[in-house]
């Protein structure tokens, strides 16, 4: 099995899909920071931008959530 494969059958795997969470998640702190940054500069144009960049954020984060329903996992939390 090659790397790539093996790196390919990790991303697909509950463990890659959590840190993807995880990886996902944590970029939402720079998001935060950039809104409050773009607040206090009364600046539209990276606020908008924070926004954007929050919505793709939601969106991955519900997509990778759909993938580990896909997986079975049965996590207490995903109900």
């Amino acid at each position: 099995m090659s790397k790539l494969s093996k790196a390919k059958d990790f991303k697909k795997s509950k463990s890659g899909t959590y840190l993807s969470i995880a990886t996902t998640a944590f970029g939402a702190v720079s998001v935060v920071k950039q809104m409050k940054k773009a607040r206090l500069e009364n600046d539209t144009l990276r606020l908008i931008d924070a926004t954007v960049s929050a919505a793709a954020i939601v969106t991955g984060l519900a997509i990778l959530y759909r993938e580990l329903k896909r997986l079975g996992d049965d996590d207490v939390l995903l109900g």
